[in-house]
């Protein structure tokens, strides 16, 4: 895997957001999902050499509350926070312009981080997208109910953080899940407070998927069970410029699952 140098920086509320970066040519900004022990590199191991060997410079921030970013407790963590955090700390990084790549709670930052500040956002490649309907729709779906977890507790172990990655893919893929994932995102889950998890507040951006005038790629899985595919809906009837990707027999990590098509794909839209 290409080399990552890093980079912290202090943001407002006293934060400090990281910041891992490889390669040169135009910024594009990998934004991770949620969940216990997520952070830019882990997130997005798979792909980031074939995006640096297509010459972008390719960034990995680690969102607050996660990787190696600062975790406050008794805090909530509106999408705003993770957004204005994030938006702070790639422009002291000396970002002007980048695309923006999400999953889940990423997708969302990168939606929010378009509407607000849209100099900024070139292109989207969205992965199975969050915050696009109303919070509460979310625990409904059977991802969720899977990740009732003893995170944050003593018995807390790497069986139970396989078991919590395992239910973001496809059963077929669980086996092939690489015991380093599993092993980093444990090392971050045990630094971080349950406050990031269940007092998380998101907005449903739904209502303004019509504002976004850039040029937009989503992929989903469909078998996903935390966003719906259904969702994918939203963004061809709402928006002027958008490509649609559904894999079948994967789950909520396309850009793991199915790390080749994802990186091919993705690649070809940066660059068209």
């Amino acid at each position: 895997m290409a080399e990552l140098k890093r980079a912290t920086y202090r943001v407002s509320g006293d934060y400090e957001i990281h910041l891992a970066e490889a390669g040169q040519g135009p910024a594009v900004v990998f934004i991770h999902g949620s969940g216990p022990g997520a952070s830019g590199a882990s997130n997005f191991r798979q792909n980031i050499d074939a995006f640096v060997d297509a010459g972008f410079r390719v960034i990995l921030p680690d969102m607050i509350g996660y990787g190696a970013s600062s975790k406050p407790e008794g805090v909530d963590y509106p999408l705003q926070l993770f957004t204005d955090t994030l938006y702070e700390a790639l422009i002291a990084h000396g970002i002007e312009r980048a695309h923006l790549v999400g999953n889940s709670l990423g997708g969302g930052v990168a939606i929010q981080m378009t509407l607000d500040h849209p100099e900024f956002a070139e292109k989207l490649l969205l992965m199975a997208p969050g915050c696009v309907a109303e919070q509460a729709s979310y625990f409904t779906m059977p991802g969720i109910s899977k990740m009732v977890s003893n995170f944050g507790g003593p018995d807390f172990n790497l069986d139970e953080q396989r078991r919590l990655v395992s239910n973001l893919v496809h059963p077929d893929f669980a086996s092939k899940i690489p015991d380093q994932l599993v092993a980093e995102r444990f090392a971050v889950a045990r630094t971080q407070p349950k406050d990031v998890l269940v007092r998380m507040k998101t907005p449903n951006l739904g209502l303004r998927l019509g504002e976004l005038d850039k040029p937009i790629m989503v992929m989903w899985g469909l078998n996903d069970e935390f966003c719906p595919e259904s969702h994918a809906r939203l963004f061809l009837d709402a928006c002027s410029d958008v490509r649609c990707m559904t894999f079948g027999r994967t789950g909520h990590w396309v850009q793991v699952e199915r790390a080749a098509e994802f990186n091919a794909y993705g690649v070809d839209f940066l660059r068209g």
